[in-house]
C-alpha cells in the first residue's frame, strides 16, 4: 500500500508528460506551391461519348461558348443556371484566336470547388516549358454544373506550336495550382492555317 501511496505521490508532483513534442510532430507543414509538377495526369484529348473524364461529364476546347437554358413547365419559364454549348470545338486555332475557351460539364458537386488551367508552350520531345504563358481559375459553386475557363491570347498573337493545358480542381481556398491538384491535360494547336475560317463567340 505505501508503494502505491508513493506513486500517486510520483504522479501528482511530476505531473503529466509534456505534449510539446506530440505538438511538433504533428504541426502542419506549409504547403510547397508546386506551379509546374511532373505529375503524370490523363489526357482528356481523346474521349469516348458517355464515359465520364475524372470529374466532368464532358470537357473540350473551343472557339467559344453559347448558353442554352431548359425550359420547365410552362413555356417561357426556365431553370436557374443555363447549360453551356462550345462553339466550333477542336484543337486547331490561328494565331489571331483573341481567347480560347476550355468548356465543361461536371458531376454535381458537394461543395464549391475552384477548376484552374495553365497553359504552356510545347518542347520537343512532348515536354512543357518550365513557365507557363497564362493561367485562369473559375470558382464554381455546389449547385453549378457547367464553366468554362478561359486562355487569352498573348499581347500580340499566338506563337505557332503545339501547347500543352493543364487541368487542376481544388477545394476553394486552397492553392490550386499545386502537382496534387492536377487532373488532367488538353492539348492544342497554332496553326497559320487552321480548319475553319469563322470566328466563335466569346464572352
Amino acid at each position: 500500500m505505501p508503494a502505491v501511496v508513493a506513486g500517486l505521490l510520483d504522479l501528482l508532483v511530476v505531473g503529466p508528460a509534456p505534449c510539446d513534442a506530440a505538438k511538433d510532430l504533428l504541426a502542419p507543414q506549409e504547403q510547397e506551391i508546386t506551379e509546374i509538377g511532373q505529375t503524370q495526369s490523363p489526357s482528356f484529348d481523346t474521349q469516348e461519348e458517355g464515359i465520364p473524364q475524372s470529374l466532368f461529364t464532358w470537357i473540350t476546347m473551343a472557339k467559344g461558348y453559347e448558353e442554352e437554358w431548359d425550359t420547365f413547365g410552362r413555356k417561357g419559364w426556365y431553370t436557374q443556371d443555363p447549360r453551356l454549348k462550345p462553339v466550333e470545338p477542336g484543337s486547331v486555332f490561328a494565331p489571331s484566336t483573341p481567347a480560347i475557351y476550355i468548356v465543361f460539364e461536371v458531376a454535381p458537386l458537394e461543395d464549391p470547388a475552384q477548376f484552374g488551367v495553365q497553359w504552356f508552350l510545347e518542347q520537343s520531345g512532348g515536354q512543357a516549358a518550365r513557365d507557363p504563358i497564362g493561367k485562369d481559375v473559375l470558382a464554381v459553386p455546389g449547385h453549378e454544373r457547367y464553366g468554362f475557363l478561359e486562355l487569352k491570347r498573348p499581347e500580340r498573337a499566338w506563337s505557332v506550336g503545339r501547347y500543352v493545358a493543364k487541368i487542376f480542381i481544388a477545394p476553394v481556398g486552397q492553392q490550386p495550382f499545386h502537382a496534387v491538384n492536377q487532373v488532367g491535360t488538353l492539348r492544342f494547336t497554332i496553326a497559320e492555317s487552321p480548319p475553319g475560317s469563322s470566328s466563335g463567340k466569346g464572352r
